[in-house]
């Protein structure tokens, strides 16, 4: 079966989103716990925003792991299939 048969079927966007959405999950957390684990800890959460997330940098921290997530629950989805 070709990718643009699968893609048509309904179970395959609920298998996207069973692979997908828990993929991006873990990769945020671990992202976060490197980028800001003494902050994290300390219970100091202003500077983790600060780090991560004002003034723009939310669109960068989040727009990679999105996309990756997208793209690995697509092919596993697709592979599995």
């Amino acid at each position: 079966m070709s990718v643009l048969e699968k893609i048509k079927q309904p179970l395959f966007w609920t298998n996207f989103a069973k692979v997908a959405i828990p993929f991006f999950v873990i990769v945020t957390i671990v992202s976060l716990l490197l980028a800001s684990f003494s902050d994290i800890f300390s219970g100091d959460f202003t500077k983790v925003a600060e780090t991560n997330f004002l003034n723009g940098k939310w669109k960068n921290f989040f727009g990679f792991k999105v996309v990756f997530s997208a793209v690995y629950g697509f092919y596993m989805t697709n592979k599995k299939m």
